[in-house]
């Protein structure tokens, strides 16, 4: 009887895909046998969730949270018990020793904006060792003519270098030590993949490289960019030698529920220089109502780990189905996987609009909307982005994006449920299918 009822509910999971999203026998069966292929690199995402979630919980009961920290503070927000304890529990999920948790912080680049302009001066260098970083921040730095004149870091008199990762991803080992003066004051590594064709950096390969960094200039403070790489691993680069990261709530550790936030983790001292240009010096961390919003931010937090495995296995699932019918896809599938993002190469500028479109169609907000390229602020191509989201932005719930530029390299990210991210899987493949882009 139990069998003979999972094979019905099977059945009807596959007639209501047929008659509610049109999508083929054809598709459905090919997406549930590569499915079946994959499903031990599947389970190895659950072993590590399993692990992250009972260290929030114990962060959790060490910082002694209780219901009186949900409260909400207004005003200045002095004396906000519940913004410290995020703060408190932040630290100790990622192994740092102080974590600044706002939801005045409005995006990742916001954060890692707090980290560059609080620790760097005039006359410092900045040393990108992962080559050029993620359109937004080369912005921030000034590498982009449209924003001279805003108040970027080389107006404020820092230098600037980067130094290109070798061709299979690794670093340059050679030229990132030669490349080091008297006067460089941070280094700057982007975990995540950005809008590149690699596979996101691991903490074994950071580790060893900052181990070489040490040797050469001990008081370097050596800057993460970490959005998207949360819970990806067993431990967070502070706490394999990196002095400073910096994320957003809306990725990974708000866990779909965090309407908003960004967060500046590493050694105390850095993290109060950030601090102290979010508010002011002086004022630092002391202020900063937080409204209430606590409650969800460690309730998301808390969901995390899970979230973030779901969101990989719908990433494996994606780069299953696109290796099988051909197409190019990083990471592959099964390789270790260190952020959260998909690529694959869909070779025209019709195979990523359709692409984007079908995720779009997924959505269980603005499913009807249509997604068009557009010049989106602080970045040097047009942009278009499938995001039906409860969270405006949220890439950690089910989205895709892409710059509309050879050879049309499609991201795809998030998912709260796996079941979400299979149905964003089920719709691409259709939709292509229906013009004619792909065979199966």
């Amino acid at each position: 009887m139990k069998v003979s009822n999972c094979l019905n509910i099977q059945k009807d999971i596959k007639t209501y895909l047929e008659q509610e999203f049109e999508i083929s026998a054809e598709v459905i069966n090919f997406v549930k046998k590569v499915e079946d292929e994959v499903h031990s690199q599947l389970k190895k995402r659950d072993d590590l969730s399993e692990l992250h979630q009972y260290r929030v919980i114990k962060s959790m009961q060490k910082a002694g949270l209780g219901d009186r920290h949900f409260t909400v503070s207004t005003g200045y927000g002095y004396d906000d018990v519940g913004r410290e304890v995020v703060e408190t529990i932040y630290a100790d999920v990622f192994g740092a020793e102080d974590a600044l948790v706002r939801p005045h912080i409005s995006s990742g680049t916001h954060a890692i904006s707090l980290a560059l302009y609080g620790v760097l001066r005039p006359g410092d260098h900045l040393l990108a060792i992962t080559g050029s970083p993620y359109d937004t921040i080369r912005s921030v730095i000034g590498l982009e003519e449209a924003c001279v004149g805003q108040g970027t870091i080389k107006e404020f008199g820092v230098t600037y270098d980067q130094i290109e990762l070798l061709p299979d991803g690794s670093f340059d080992e050679a030229a990132i030590l030669a490349a080091i003066t008297a006067n460089t004051k941070m280094i700057y590594l982007q975990r995540s993949t950005g809008y590149s064709w690699r596979s996101a950096l691991s903490i074994d390969d950071m580790a060893a490289m900052i181990k070489k960094i040490r040797g050469v200039k001990a008081d370097a403070v050596i800057f993460v960019d970490n959005c998207y790489g949360e819970f990806m691993d067993r431990v967070e680069p502070v706490s394999i030698g990196a002095d400073l990261m910096a994320g957003s709530l809306i990725k990974n550790p708000g866990g779909g529920l965090a309407p908003t936030g960004g967060y500046v983790a590493g050694r105390a001292d850095l993290v109060h220089l950030a601090a102290c240009r979010l508010a002011a010096p002086g004022v630092a961390r002391e202020t900063g109502a937080t409204l209430g919003i606590n409650r969800t931010l460690l309730q998301g937090l808390f969901l995390a780990p899970t979230v973030v495995a779901q969101a990989i296995k719908s990433a494996v699932l994606l780069a299953a189905c696109y290796k099988k019918l051909g197409f190019a896809v990083c990471p592959e599938v099964m390789d270790y996987r260190s952020d959260i993002i998909q690529s694959v190469c869909l070779k025209t500028a019709e195979g990523v609009k359709t692409f984007c479109r079908a995720i779009q169609e997924a959505a269980p907000v603005d499913s009807q909307a249509t997604p068009e390229p557009w010049d989106m602020p602080g970045y040097s191509d047009p942009i278009i982005m499938a995001a039906g989201a409860f969270i405006q932005g949220s890439s950690i719930e089910l989205s895709a994006d892409a710059p509309m530029r050879e050879p049309y390299y499609v991201y795809f990210q998030g998912g709260l449920t796996h079941f979400h991210g299979k149905l964003g899987v089920l719709l691409s493949l259709q939709r292509l299918l229906d013009k004619q882009l792909i065979k199966i």
